[in-house]
């Protein structure tokens, strides 16, 4: 007895030290104090002194391909699958689809002035991880000469397209598990997608446009007590030969949707989609806004709210789009900077952190990250590495209507490092403050300085060659 009483003592204490060591606190250094914003801050400044303003006549191109996998098959042609997983539920546990309600797509629209060509590529998918795009971003430069820099990732964010592309536990829970197959197939696709694009490029013209959506919007972080960015921000863009489409943005969660559906669907940007092609658009493209704070609002049960809020928008967008004066002559300049990143800080607690190491073993590889910010006409857009937060958004478009131009941002650019929200958010026992929030209380200011300093940049410094 005593034996067996001292081996379960010493067992005790092996786990608390165990535990001890795996533990640590929480690390408030403000950031501006830290290495990895005095590196991204040197590397923006240094692009911000390298860029130029092309200003010309308008090139535009479009592409598309579908990125539906076929399931319940033996995987003996591309995009065919025994199953595939859905993302975006961690309830669902890495359940696999059972079937389609409607069609995935990349869909990508090339703009040219000049020499400057940028690829504003959007995908059905929760994310775009930084595996894929990292993947696509070497066949383009490989079979395109395209850069890296000169793409423009986003996802429409629906929590009902494919899933298994990320590894380990973290990314396995929202995306079931992974398939490096999935991921392969993809940057394929997108690079399909970007190769019709560039070789659609014709003289065109685009405006910029914008209405209220508040019916379909709401605080997901304090409900009705919280900031609304009601904002949907619409590109009309025309080639001379007469084909259309739309570019749409908007901070709604795509989960008209939830963890019980298990078919693959584009949620409510699918439905906006198909509304806006059957109505005679050529292509209609879905970027998510800063969706970080927000949640769309959606009455009905499952497809009925889906389709309900993507006819909604698609109404809007037909009663604005004829409104949008068009130019053919535009300026164009972007900076794309990748940013450092702090340690992992995935707290248990409201003061207490995993130690970043074995954090580390929880999460997919992050990848690069960067932030963007491009002037398209009198439009301001930037795009963040995250769930960015349409509260903080809401400044940020503000100071771009004080200059002269409309602001944009945009989340998911090609990588992924959880929510950016505002700092006072940060010590809220929820979802998108403790859940989400991985990189400790200085990543939120520094992600948005980066921002705030590029899109102001791109409003007032950028020069011409």
């Amino acid at each position: 007895m005593k034996l067996a009483r001292n081996i379960l003592l010493s067992i005790l204490a092996l786990i608390l030290i165990a535990l001890f060591l795996s533990i640590d606190q929480v690390d408030y250094t403000p950031y501006f104090e830290s290495d990895y914003y005095r590196v991204s801050r040197a590397r923006l400044d240094s692009l911000m002194s390298e860029a130029k303003l092309s200003t010309g006549r308008l090139q535009l191109g479009f592409g598309q391909a579908n990125i539906t996998p076929s399931i319940h098959q033996a995987p003996a042609k591309a995009g065919s699958f025994a199953q595939v997983p859905l993302a975006g539920y961690g309830v669902r546990d890495g359940a696999a689809a059972e079937g389609v309600h409607d069609s995935l797509y990349v869909s990508v629209i090339a703009v040219q002035v000049g020499e400057v060509k940028r690829l504003l590529l959007s995908a059905d998918m929760l994310i775009i991880p930084s595996q894929i795009s990292a993947a696509s971003s070497t066949l383009a430069k490989e079979n395109l000469g395209i850069d890296r820099s000169q793409i423009w990732f986003s996802a429409t964010h629906t929590h009902s397209g494919m899933g298994g592309w990320s590894e380990k536990f973290v990314g396995e829970m929202f995306g079931g598990t992974y398939n490096p197959a999935i991921e392969t197939w993809l940057a394929k696709r997108f690079l399909l997608a970007m190769e019709q694009a560039i070789d659609d490029l014709q003289p065109g013209r685009l405006g910029i446009g914008r209405f209220d959506a508040a019916a379909h919007v709401q605080n997901r972080i304090l409900g009705e007590r919280g900031e609304e960015d009601s904002e949907y921000v619409l590109i009309r863009m025309e080639q001379d030969t007469g084909k259309k489409a739309v570019l749409g943005a908007f901070d709604g969660h795509a989960t008209t949707l939830g963890g019980n559906n298990l078919l693959f669907s584009g949620d409510y940007p699918g439905f906006w989609r198909k509304t806006l092609k059957e109505a005679g658009f050529d292509y209609a493209v879905f970027f998510a806004g800063s969706v970080g704070s927000h949640a769309v609002d959606a009455k009905g049960d499952s497809f009925e709210k889906m389709e309900a809020v993507g006819k909604a928008l698609a109404d809007s967008v037909l009663k604005y789009y004829p409104r949008i004066p068009l130019q053919d002559t535009i300026s164009l300049a972007s900076i794309t900077a990748e940013l450092d990143l702090p340690q992992l800080q995935v707290r248990i607690s409201e003061g207490l952190k995993l130690d970043p190491f074995l954090s580390k073993q929880l999460f997919p590889p992050i990848g690069k990250v960067h932030i963007q910010a491009m002037r398209l006409g009198n439009l301001i857009w930037a795009t963040a590495p995250a769930d960015f937060s349409g509260e903080m958004a809401i400044d940020l478009k503000n100071e771009m209507y004080r200059r002269g131009y409309q602001g944009l941002v945009t989340s998911f650019n090609g990588g992924y490092v959880g929510y950016v929200i505002p700092a006072k958010y940060y010590h809220f026992n929820q979802y998108e403050a403790r859940t989400m929030s991985w990189f400790g209380p200085g990543l939120n200011p520094f992600v948005e300085e980066m921002i705030r300093r590029s899109m102001e940049f791109m409003a007032s410094e950028v020069e011409k060659p």
